[in-house]
């Protein structure tokens, strides 16, 4: 089985990072990559010149918000919109997934959440929950790649200081706990799986220089079924691409699969 890159980043917004996500494309050369935040409308989403660069594309995009895509160059079938459950459809591109490589691929921004009094708190579980149980309609012995923006820090090891997290979203019980139901089904956290004790991050505040002063949080994942955890022969968080001239606030995430 050949060797395959698969990358997650949160570009927030292709229209001002497209530049930077080509170069990064050349230079890093990914199979897969799960994009999240791309603030396009899908006929503003620039398939063309993702083509130009060997990849196949799909997007669900919402104009100004929000935005997934995947991209590949090993295949790209089976594409699904949002949660195909046959409920409402979620009004907020969130959700997509397809085929690469023989590996169900998900590209996913979970809702942010503000605050825990926020409606949006609340619709950021009921999200969750509905991911959950995609995930528990399928088998858990299939190669599934659960990769994106989740907007949950999922132990205190992944922030610079949890006492700063008190009673505010990205580490409050009720969201690890829709984390831990996910890999309780069967997904493994490859990244936390690799580097158990450092506390690495791949999302800084642009403000007051959080990057350089090393105040961030790991809430970007890739969680892998068994079969896909144990191919894994390689993982960083990127953080040249958070470097630089208009970065993205979030860094990519990157595996190499055996």
């Amino acid at each position: 089985m050949p060797w395959v890159r698969i990358a997650t980043w949160n570009v927030n917004s292709l229209n001002v990072r497209m530049g930077r996500v080509e170069e990064w494309l050349a230079e890093v050369q990914p199979d897969v990559v799960c994009l999240q935040e791309t603030k396009l409308a899908d006929s503003k989403f620039p398939a063309l010149s993702f083509q130009a660069l060997g990849y196949e594309s799909a997007h669900r995009g919402q104009g100004q918000w929000n935005g997934v895509a995947i991209l590949s160059k090993v295949g790209l079938g089976d594409v699904v919109f949002d949660f195909d459950d046959g409920d409402e459809e979620d009004p907020e591109a969130r959700l997509i997934t397809a085929t690469c490589a023989g590996i169900k691929v998900s590209s996913v921004y979970v809702p942010n959440g503000r605050s825990l009094d926020h409606d949006h708190y609340r619709y950021k579980l009921a999200w969750l929950e509905r991911l959950s149980q995609m995930l528990e309609r399928s088998d858990a012995s299939e190669p599934r790649l659960v990769c994106g923006d989740f907007n949950i820090a999922p132990e205190d090891i992944d922030v610079y200081d949890p006492s700063k997290f008190v009673d505010s979203t990205h580490t409050s019980e009720a969201e690890r706990a829709a984390l831990k139901r996910m890999t309780a089904w069967g997904l493994i956290d490859v990244f936390r799986a690799r580097y158990q004790q450092e506390r690495l991050y791949s999302w800084w505040d642009y403000r007051a220089g959080d990057f350089h002063q090393g105040r961030g949080m790991r809430i970007d994942l890739m969680l892998a079924s068994a079969s896909v955890a144990e191919r894994v022969q390689w993982c960083i968080i990127d953080r040249n691409a958070r470097k630089g001239k208009q970065p993205s606030d979030h860094a990519p995430v990157i595996i190499d699969l055996a």
